[in-house]
C-alpha cells in the first residue's frame, strides 16, 4: 500500500514509546479548521495533539511520529470499547486521527477518500485488523464529553466497508469467544490479510457477518458448524494459545 501524501507540522505535545502495541485508529472531529489545529496543536500550553489530520480540501497533516504517542484519547469516562487495557492510556495503543469540520458536517469526497487512503496506509504499516472495534470514533472511549467525537456525519460504515474491501461477503473473518481472546486472535487476523474480526454477543450468538464468511477462524469457545470453520479452542486459555501458535507456524 502506497503512503499518501502526508505534510510534517509536528507537536511537542507527545509521550515517549511505552511497550505497547497499537491495537486500533481513533477518528476525531477537529471543531474547527485545519490551520486553528495546526496552531493549537504545536501550543505547548494547549497539550494536546493527534497523528494525524485531514482537511476538507483532502490534505493530511503529520502532528506525532508512530512511534511516539499523541494526546488525543486519555479520557475514559463511561466508555463502550472492550478492548481498553486497564490501567492504561487509551494514547499508548492507538493511533488518532482529526478530521476538519463541525461534528454534523457531512464529510467532503475529497477528504473522505484522503481519509480512507491514510487508513490503509496505517493498517497496513500497523498490522491492524479491520473490526468495528479497532477503527472507532473517540465517543467510544468517552461517552460523555466525546458523545459527538467524530459526529453523525462521519460516514464509518461506508469506511469500514471500503477498508475490507467493499464486498458484502468476507473472505475470512476471526471470531473471538470472549473480548479475552483479542491478543491470541490479533495475530491470526492479520495472517489472514488483517481480516474482520467479531467477539461473540454474550448471549452466545454468531454475527451474521461472521457466517456469511467464506471461511470462519474461531478462536476460544465452541464450533459454529461454519461449513469452513477453524476451530482454535481448548480446554483453557492457555491450550486455546497453543493452538494459535500452531496455527500460526
Amino acid at each position: 500500500m502506497d503512503k499518501p501524501t502526508i505534510k510534517w507540522m509536528g507537536s511537542p505535545n507527545f509521550s515517549s514509546p511505552r511497550g505497547y502495541k497499537i491495537i486500533a485508529i481513533v477518528n476525531h472531529i477537529m471543531e474547527g479548521t485545519l490551520a486553528g489545529t495546526d496552531a493549537w496543536f504545536a501550543n505547548p500550553a494547549s497539550k494536546v495533539s493527534s497523528h494525524f489530520g485531514v482537511g476538507k480540501n483532502g490534505e493530511i497533516h503529520q502532528y506525532v511520529d508512530l512511534k511516539n504517542h499523541a494526546w488525543a484519547n486519555g479520557a475514559v469516562n463511561k466508555p463502550d470499547w472492550p478492548l481498553l487495557i486497564p490501567g492504561a492510556n487509551p494514547n499508548y495503543y492507538t493511533i488518532s486521527i482529526e478530521h476538519e469540520g463541525q461534528s454534523g458536517d457531512v464529510m467532503p469526497e475529497v477528504q473522505y477518500q484522503a481519509t480512507l487512503a491514510l487508513h490503509r496506509w496505517l493498517i497496513e504499516t500497523m498490522g491492524i485488523p479491520v473490526t468495528r472495534d479497532t477503527i472507532i470514533g473517540h465517543y467510544r472511549i468517552d461517552s460523555v464529553n466525546k458523545s459527538r467525537c467524530p459526529g453523525n456525519g462521519f460516514p464509518l460504515d461506508r469506511l469500514l466497508k471500503d477498508l475490507q474491501g467493499g464486498m458484502d461477503v468476507l473472505k475470512a473473518a476471526v471470531l473471538l469467544y470472549t473480548k479475552e481472546d483479542f491478543w491470541a486472535g490479533y495475530d491470526v487476523a492479520v495472517k489472514n490479510g488483517n481480516c474482520a474480526v467479531f467477539i461473540r454477543p454474550a448471549d452466545g450468538s454468531v454475527p451474521s457477518e461472521a457466517l456469511s464468511a467464506e471461511k470462519l477462524i474461531v478462536v476460544g469457545g465452541l464450533t459454529t458448524n461454519h461449513p469452513n470453520e477453524v476451530l482454535l479452542s481448548g480446554k483453557d486459555k492457555y491450550q486455546t494459545a497453543a493452538a494459535v501458535a500452531k496455527y500460526l507456524g
